[in-house]
Order: structure tokens, then C-alpha cells, then sequence
């Protein structure tokens, strides 16, 4: 049999990327759907992230890196945020991902204290799934390409790291998240019942 179409192999490639992401994400049953329309998940990965950069703070002996972390700034202003496209936002949030993700193995190989390995090796995975996640979203034809120059930070404080991914998980990625619900969950959720209503 013959080679498959490029459609097919990109969306065999999407496919996978997903089911990467759900074996990575502890709730199994979620979806890229549920996680929009869900507020309740994207609330717990905030507070994962909250509980992440607690403990590695916590951590016995921290040490500043020996070769700086180039950091992505993840502050945003809400006025510019909201005239910006979806896909716009979408390929700003992969490259502070992708920055993260490079960060958290750089210091990864940096550190031989197993408190803050333990929580570098959390963050990475986590950030990683989000990673994975955002390039199954796209509104352009075409495979994402990381050719992204996002505003950047050297930082030799393992914090950092932490700090960074924590604000964008509470800022971008929620705000991300909630413009997506506008439209994604009116069609996934038809008549169907508020994710909201019933949370405890």
C-alpha cells in the first residue's frame, strides 16, 4: 500500500499529539473541550502550579544556576490581550511554552538536589502537556513552527522558573481559555448542562 496523504498523516500526528497529552493529564476522562468549557480544571492547574513553586521555595540549599535560564515574560495587558486573534494568542502562549519547557531541562541538568529535581521534572511535564496540547488548536493550515522571538529574561534563581510558569498558567493560559469557552462550549455543550452548575 502506498504512503499516506499529508492531510492524513497531520492528522494521525494531531491525534497522537492529543492522546499525549490526555495520558499525561491525572483526570483521564478530560478533553481539550471539557478543559475550556470546565473552569474547575484550569483551576486546578493553577493551583498545582501554586503548590509547585511552594514547594521548591521550600527546598533545603537553593542555589543559584550555574549557566542562566532564558525566561519568557508572561505579564499581560488586558486592553492589547483582547484585540489580539485567537491564533495569535495561541502561537504567543507555544512560544513562552517552548521557552519554559527548555528552561525546566536546562536547570533540570543543573541541579543534583532531589527536592527541587523532583518539582523541576512536575513543572516540565506539565508545561510540556500544555505544549502539546495548544498545537492540536489552530485556525491555519500547516503544522505549528516554533519560529517565535517572545520578550525574554535570563534568570539564574530556580524560582524563577516556577514563578514564570505559574503566571502564565493564571494569566494567558486562563484568559486563553475563557475566550475559547465563548464559542467552543455554546457547540459542545448544546443543551446539555453548565459545567459550572453543580460545582460544589
Amino acid at each position: 500500500m502506498q504512503g499516506r496523504s499529508p492531510q492524513l498523516s497531520m492528522e494521525l500526528n494531531r491525534l497522537l499529539l492529543l492522546t499525549s497529552f490526555l495520558l499525561h493529564v491525572e483526570e483521564g476522562h478530560a478533553s481539550p473541550t471539557r478543559l475550556v468549557c470546565d473552569n474547575r480544571l484550569i483551576q486546578k492547574y493553577i493551583g498545582e502550579a501554586k503548590d509547585m513553586e511552594k514547594r521548591a521555595g521550600q527546598c533545603q540549599e537553593l542555589r543559584t544556576l550555574s549557566c542562566p535560564m532564558v525566561l519568557p515574560v508572561v505579564g499581560v495587558n488586558l486592553q492589547q490581550w483582547k484585540s489580539k486573534s485567537n491564533e495569535t494568542k495561541r502561537r504567543e502562549i507555544l512560544c513562552d511554552l517552548v521557552l519554559l519547557v527548555r528552561a525546566a531541562a536546562g536547570a533540570q541538568g543543573q541541579v543534583t538536589q532531589e527536592c527541587v529535581a523532583r518539582q523541576l521534572s512536575q513543572l516540565y511535564q506539565h508545561a510540556n502537556s500544555f505544549l502539546l496540547l495548544l498545537q492540536t488548536f489552530s485556525w491555519e493550515a500547516g503544522p505549528w513552527e516554533p519560529g517565535c522571538s517572545p520578550h525574554s529574561t535570563e534568570q539564574t534563581h530556580v524560582t524563577a522558573i516556577f514563578l514564570t510558569y505559574r503566571q502564565l498558567v493564571q494569566g494567558k493560559l486562563r484568559f486563553f481559555f475563557h475566550d475559547l469557552a465563548k464559542d467552543l462550549c455554546k457547540q459542545g455543550q448544546g443543551g446539555g448542562r453548565d459545567p459550572q452548575c453543580g460545582a460544589q
